[in-house]
């Protein structure tokens, strides 16, 4: 527990010291959510991080992912140490994905956020309308 409450530290005097800087410079939030928060990585991630898969199931598993948005996913994610690629010796030859360790520590808070847009979805929902509404 000590080391976690260490990395919780450091990270936070990570995010302060940006912060002082006037946000100048390289911003990490940024960064790790241009990496995951498209339209895609959070889905092949949940998949993933179920079992290990095959190009062929995850295309399957991932509705409306085309084949080619699927390897650019794969290999972005592989690239940030997220996902591992591993081409076993088969005839044909096949390849599995899986999540790598930093790949499954993604795994908790993406899970936070799903519980979070399924309690709030009706709401935003709601507001939406009512917003819509009144700019008719």
């Amino acid at each position: 527990m000590a080391k976690k409450q260490l990395d919780i530290k450091a990270q936070a005097d990570l995010t302060r010291a940006w912060a002082e800087a006037d946000y100048a410079g390289v911003c990490p939030v940024r960064q790790t959510l241009d990496s995951v928060g498209d339209k895609w990585t959070v889905l092949v991630v949940l998949r993933l991080g179920v079992e290990k898969q095959r190009f062929l199931q995850l295309l399957r598993a991932v509705d409306g992912i085309s084949q080619r948005m699927l390897t650019v996913t794969l290999r972005k994610l592989e690239r940030d140490g997220l996902v591992r690629r591993t081409v076993l010796d088969t005839r044909p030859p096949t390849v599995e994905y899986e999540l790598t360790v930093l790949g499954n520590s993604l795994l908790k808070p993406i899970g936070m956020l799903a519980e979070w847009a399924i309690e709030n979805q009706p709401a935003m929902d709601a507001m939406r309308a009512a917003y819509d509404e009144g700019k008719n």
